[in-house]
């Protein structure tokens, strides 16, 4: 039986599956290859150069798929923003109806979106924050827990706890994302509350990521040893591989006196860390992986991965469903 949730009815999708918006890895390839997996991919719009180029990128897997996919906007803290306005208009406008977003102050973007009658997803790192894109209109929350790639927010609060405090505070559907990488997360999370998942790391190790091969094996080599927090210090924490450049922030940013931005800007420069996925090293700079590393054990096909997990969710639900039987007949 398929696994039926409001999340998965809003998105139009079969399995409530959500690919993290990476950057560097949100590509058509990937986005294509998940959604027509029966869940939902979604394009990075960042991670394209111009609004213009994201409309080629969006035209490109709609060549790959029929399936929905939607499109990533994240708001950077940064003096010199992106044109957030302009890309959102180029999804829009050609034909995006799923819009994810990611940042602080989201709601003129919100607001925009909803008018063009786009179904908004908001990743969120705390209740109160998920409350507040509530009442901006969001029609699905994703629920980031402390285990995630990328940032985490600065309170610490892991998906379990944060996922069961969504379903005490929360009256629209939400999504688990962080930490979850196989189908015991899948089921853990729908018991939490959630109606679907998010994952982002474990589709980096996918036959159809854009990434190095090397780097896809390094993950599977890893363990859930293998992260590390990064801008601790300066309020704007990220998980990301533990390597030699990460390391290297770390004991700067550990310094007497601490550290400036300035100090480990050449160490962590998005440029840098965009040739980890392309010359397979990963030491070479800094890369986002989050704490489900460690569960990844193999590189199957988004088909595969989508499919097992499936089945295997399933299989979990029913098998929980037997136990009340068994107590029953005692």
């Amino acid at each position: 039986m398929p696994i039926i949730t409001p999340v998965a009815k809003l998105l139009g999708i079969r399995v409530p599956i959500v690919q993290g918006g990476m950057q560097w890895v949100g590509l058509p390839q990937l986005v294509a290859a998940v959604s027509n997996a029966g869940g939902l991919g979604i394009l990075t719009a960042l991670t394209q150069p111009s609004p213009d180029a994201l409309r080629l990128a969006i035209q490109e897997t709609r060549r790959k798929t029929t399936k929905p996919f939607g499109v990533n906007i994240t708001l950077l803290p940064t003096i010199n923003p992106p044109d957030y306005e302009g890309y959102a208009r180029a999804a829009v406008e050609e034909g995006v109806r799923i819009v994810e977003t990611a940042g602080n102050n989201p709601g003129k973007l919100i607001q925009y979106l909803k008018s063009q009658g786009c179904t908004v997803i908001h990743k969120c790192t705390t209740i109160r924050h998920a409350k507040s894109s509530v009442r901006m209109g969001v029609d699905i929350l994703s629920i980031d827990g402390f285990e995630c790639a990328g940032h985490p927010g600065e309170d610490d609060v892991p998906g379990m706890i944060l996922l069961a405090r969504a379903a005490q505070e929360l009256k629209i559907p939400f999504i688990a994302s962080g930490g979850i990488a196989d189908s015991r997360g899948f089921a853990a999370a729908l018991a939490l509350g959630a109606g679907g998942i998010n994952m982002g790391t474990r589709f980096m190790a996918t036959v159809e990521s854009p990434i190095h091969q090397n780097i896809k094996e390094t993950m599977v080599k890893s363990t859930e040893q293998d992260t590390i927090h990064i801008f601790r210090t300066l309020h704007n924490t990220a998980r990301v591989f533990k390597n030699k450049v990460s390391k290297e922030v770390v004991a700067i940013e550990r310094r007497p006196g601490g550290a400036k931005f300035e100090d480990i800007r050449e160490l962590v420069s998005g440029a840098r860390g965009r040739l980890v996925y392309e010359n397979g090293d990963p030491d070479y700079g800094i890369w986002s992986c989050g704490l489900s590393v460690g569960l990844i054990t193999d590189i199957p096909t988004c088909e595969e991965l989508v499919s097992r997990m499936e089945t295997e969710t399933e299989a979990i639900i029913e098998r929980l469903g037997q136990l009340r039987v068994e107590k029953a007949k005692l």
